[in-house]
């Protein structure tokens, strides 16, 4: 079976996708994990037979679309799911008018999958929650 992508109102479902992967897995403290922005975000929630397996945050800055809290199940990693999260949140991005760039802050680890979606690194390395990371920019 294919997982689906939506946008969703579970926030709920959201957030205990990014409790597994970012607090328990990674060891992101729950202050660093938790802000005030979700409230005013599009989700996307990836399911498999309507089972929470990925999730994406987007939101807006003006003319730049900005992905965040990008995370996928471990069981659920190799699997195209990460990428096929990507390219629905720039899909969201292209239907709202005025959007020209899409941002991201990359684990360094990972800025090899996101060159690979169209993304490209700029500034320095970072340290986002106790990870290194990377900004990266994709031109719509």
């Amino acid at each position: 079976m294919t997982p689906q992508i939506t946008v969703t109102t579970d926030i709920m479902a959201c957030l205990a996708l990014r409790r597994t992967v970012f607090i328990e897995e990674q060891g992101v403290s729950e202050a660093d994990e938790h802000d005030d922005l979700d409230a005013v975000a599009v989700h996307l929630l990836a399911t498999l037979n309507t089972r929470p397996i990925g999730t994406a945050r987007l939101l807006r800055d003006g003319d730049t679309g900005k992905i965040g809290r990008v995370c996928v199940l471990p069981d659920q990693r190799g699997t195209g799911l990460g990428a096929a999260l990507i390219r629905a949140a720039v899909d969201q991005f292209r239907q709202m008018p005025g959007i020209t760039r899409v941002k991201l802050g990359a684990q360094t680890h990972a800025l090899g999958f996101y060159e690979k979606l169209g993304f490209a690194a700029f500034g320095p390395v970072y340290d986002d929650a106790g990870i290194p990371h990377r900004d990266m920019t994709l031109t719509l």
